[in-house]
């Protein structure tokens, strides 16, 4: 159950944590705690993805070691055995990459949720929104890191030789095909040789929440001849949109673990 509906949540507001994992990509212009702050599914809890990332490296919402990711869950007041929605407000549905930082620290993936449809959907659905902000008491969170989720620049290499696993990039076809040129300084245009490339725009309706199961086994069969396959990687461009196509693909599949290359094509394309 990766993901949850509106009426749900409404209907379990007290028995969940709630958490707003709205990031939005830099050339709009818009501030995720921000608009945090002037409306929220009530008892939400920010996560700002940025500042939750790796610092002191020129690389974007790279995973953080687990002392830290430890002390950043503790904060936000979450306990190991607390059932987690997450949504966000963003055109890249950054609540997956939140969904998936959980499992990867060890968080039970059967209590860990994203909101179908996202703010949005429930604001359409006139539910209640606040600008409350909860007063959090701190926790003694512990982690299990699953290393085996995340794939580096070495192994993804070493895999064009070895073939032990397909990747799946997120990004647009224009990109992935290096008709035009990468929003991010720095990178050249292209892709991962051998890999596919599925937007993850493919994956979701004009309403953001995602596409049902028989259209995604649909869209998954363009590049995979077995959908029950377990040996996926997805990558993106930094990381975030990677987490939607491991979200999408898990409805689907319901064995696979997601599996991400972290440093996505901001690492794999530089110059």
């Amino acid at each position: 159950m990766s993901l949850v509906e509106t009426n749900w949540l409404e209907k379990n507001l007290c028995n969940v944590k709630v958490i707003d994992c709205s990031w939005h990509m830099p050339q709009t212009k818009r501030n995720g705690f921000e608009e945090y702050k002037d409306q929220h599914i009530p008892q939400a809890i920010f996560f700002d993805l940025d500042n939750n990332s790796k610092k002191n490296i020129n690389l974007p919402h790279m995973l953080v070691d687990i002392n830290n990711w430890e002390k950043i869950v503790s904060k936000m007041g979450i306990k190991n055995s607390d059932e987690i929605v997450i949504y966000d407000n963003s055109d890249v549905i950054s609540s997956c990459r939140c969904w998936f930082n959980f499992i990867y620290f060890g968080h039970d993936p059967k209590l860990i949720h994203v909101l179908n449809g996202g703010l949005q959907k429930w604001i359409r659905e006139k539910k209640e929104v606040t600008k409350k902000i909860l007063d959090l008491k701190i926790t003694k969170y512990k982690s299990l890191e699953k290393k085996e989720l995340v794939k580096n620049k070495d192994s993804i290499n070493k895999n064009i030789e070895t073939q032990e696993f397909k990747v799946i990039d997120a990004r647009s076809k224009e990109r992935f095909d290096g008709k035009i040129q990468e929003p991010r300084k720095g990178l050249r245009s292209g892709n991962i040789k051998d890999s596919f490339c599925v937007p993850f725009n493919e994956c979701l309706n004009k309403d953001k929440t995602f596409k049902s199961k028989k259209d995604l086994e649909i869209i998954f069969g363009t590049c995979l001849k077995n959908i029950k396959e377990e040996n996926i990687v997805f990558s993106c461009g930094s990381g975030v949109t990677a987490c939607v196509l491991a979200l999408a693909y898990s409805l689907i599949n319901d064995k696979y673990h997601p599996c991400i290359y972290d440093g996505s094509w901001a690492e794999y394309g530089m110059i």
